[in-house]
């Protein structure tokens, strides 16, 4: 499998939510989210999970939106905010309510440690993507060259740093938060071991 193998959704919400995450997201974040997407739908591909493209890219997209300052929710959860935001953002665009709750639940549940891949094949894709992404798990799911190429088209550019401070910022206002409860598990030591960062260190020497 190569990166040309996938294919980005052409549709008008899909370009939509790609220029919301660009003007709200930095660099950093938004490369993240990019990732995020291109690690599902690999995955998705090549274990011949049927995932509807369009609704995974969004939810790729927007999953963090929570996090950044202009829609940072100082009650919600950010993963529970960043699906407010995304039916909201889904409404306009016309979509029809059980098309937005599944975007909203996909974008929820990329916090937890499984979902199921029978009842919700685009949030299975994404929650293992984002624990790639952030905690390093699931690397043996790619080939160290695809890996190597995604991380060359999308470097990470300071993720860690940037997203450890988002965490501690919400687990200080948000003690119950499951951004909270990585904070205390020890999220910085497994950023720190993450093996996309070592990867791109070494290839930068």
């Amino acid at each position: 499998m190569t990166l040309g193998d996938l294919v980005v959704p052409d549709t008008p919400t899909s370009a939509a939510a790609l220029e919301v995450a660009s003007a709200y997201q930095s660099p950093a974040l938004l490369n993240h989210s990019v990732r995020a997407y291109v690690w599902a739908a690999a995955r998705a591909m090549d274990q011949g999970i049927e995932v509807d493209a369009e609704l995974l890219y969004v939810a790729a997209l927007l999953h963090d939106m929570g996090l950044v300052a202009e829609f940072d929710s100082h009650t919600e959860p950010f993963e529970v905010a960043g699906g407010h935001l995304a039916g909201v953002f889904t409404a306009g665009a016309g979509w029809p309510a059980e098309r937005r709750r599944r975007l909203a639940e996909i974008i929820v549940r990329h916090m937890d440690s499984e979902v199921d891949v029978a009842t919700n094949p685009e949030g299975h894709v994404l929650s293992r993507a984002a624990a790639l992404e952030i905690l390093g798990r699931n690397a043996d799911d790619f080939a160290p060259d695809f890996r190597g190429g995604v991380l060359e088209r999308y470097p990470r550019l300071g993720l860690v740093a940037e997203f450890l401070t988002y965490f501690q910022e919400q687990a200080r206002r948000k003690p119950d938060s499951t951004a909270a409860w990585a904070v205390r598990s020890g999220l910085e030591d497994w950023m720190a071991d993450n093996p996309l960062d070592l990867a791109e260190a070494s290839t930068d020497h």
